[in-house]
């Protein structure tokens, strides 16, 4: 029997991440979102774009894909960076300070390691004028009296993200390190967005609308598999890929194991809205439920040599088991 514990791991670890920063960032969000919420309409519509999305996706040009994600990635970045920029001033100063450092490093890997590959100046010089702006940032930041959001702090998350993106993605150290680390950064940034627009209602339409379609985009039509497959082809933090702990050799190569930021995103949101209804603690035993089930059909798929099946439909078999029960019990109670 084969198995693995660094996938279901890293979903667990995720899933109560964005549930211990969802009470900090949601009420930032709220303000900028004006306290709006989804309607069952609204997760209704959000299923249906989602899945002609992922059925069109393999005829859009990849240089269109590249750009609409790293556009929609960058304005993630920005609106978390914004509005966690009224940090305190020491705080603002390390981490500009973090970044001329990191600029600096960066540009010098590129030229200095990986100089073979294409467009090594122009990496330098991205890195280096990124290390600049940081540094004149850091000059104004220390005549600044304001503590207010500042504008300047939040370009410099997705400025980094976009050139390291244009000079480091066909290079080693892009997959797995900084891939991966992109990838549990946007999965817990787009769990706290989104999720701060569901209530417990429309979790509950969202979440069987899109395990439906799941199973069928995944095991009928496929065009789950081929939209993960183009999109991973540009490197784009899409999908998080973990070598499998114990080691599993396929053809003489470790296996890596894959799960898409979708995913890890829907056992956010059931994690938060679980937490918001029922308390802390039960929302962890949800998380927990959830990762076992995950382990439990991985297992299988790992053990068979199956290829892919709907994560969604692995996440919330785990999840129904405890909160169904739970659901029932409270609606006899009253």
């Amino acid at each position: 029997m084969n198995f693995d514990v660094a996938m279901p791991l890293a979903l667990f670890l995720v899933t109560i991440a964005a549930m211990l920063l969802n009470g900090k960032a949601e009420k930032k969000l709220k303000g900028v979102l004006e306290e709006k919420q989804f309607r069952t309409r609204d997760a209704v519509l959000l299923v249906a774009s989602m899945g002609v999305t992922i059925s069109l996706i393999v005829f859009i040009p990849q240089l269109a894909i590249m750009i609409i994600f790293l556009f929609s990635y960058s304005m993630l970045l920005f609106i978390f960076g914004y509005l966690f920029s009224d940090m305190q001033k020491t705080r603002t100063e390390l981490f500009l300070t973090a970044f001329i450092i990191g600029g600096l490093a960066a540009g010098a890997a590129r030229f200095l390691v990986f100089g073979q590959v294409e467009n090594a100046v122009y990496g330098v010089l991205a890195f280096l004028v990124l290390s600049i702006f940081a540094l004149a940032a850091l000059i104004h930041e220390t005549r600044r009296i304001s503590a207010a959001e500042r504008w300047y702090v939040a370009v410099l998350p997705p400025g980094l993200f976009i050139c390291l993106y244009l000079f480091f993605s066909q290079t080693p150290i892009w997959f797995p390190y900084v891939l991966d680390s992109y990838g549990f950064i946007f999965a817990v940034l787009i769990i706290l967005y989104l999720g701060s627009l569901f209530t417990w209602k429309t979790t509950l339409v969202f979440a069987a609308l899109l395990t439906v379609v799941d199973i069928v985009l995944v095991l009928f039509t496929g065009s789950m598999v081929s939209a993960a497959r183009t999109v991973s082809e540009l490197r784009l933090p899409v999908l998080v890929s973990l070598p499998t702990i114990p080691t599993i050799l396929l053809e003489g190569n470790r296996l890596y194991m894959s799960l898409g930021l979708g995913d890890f995103f829907f056992a956010g949101l059931l994690t938060i809205q679980t937490y918001k209804k029922y308390g802390k603690g039960f929302a962890v035993w949800s998380a927990s439920a959830m990762t076992i089930s995950f382990f439990v059909f991985e297992t299988l798929l790992l053990t068979f040599r199956l290829t892919a099946f709907p994560g969604t439909l692995m996440i919330i078999c785990g999840w129904l088991l405890l909160v169904v029960p739970k659901s029932l019990k409270k609606m006899l109670a009253g």
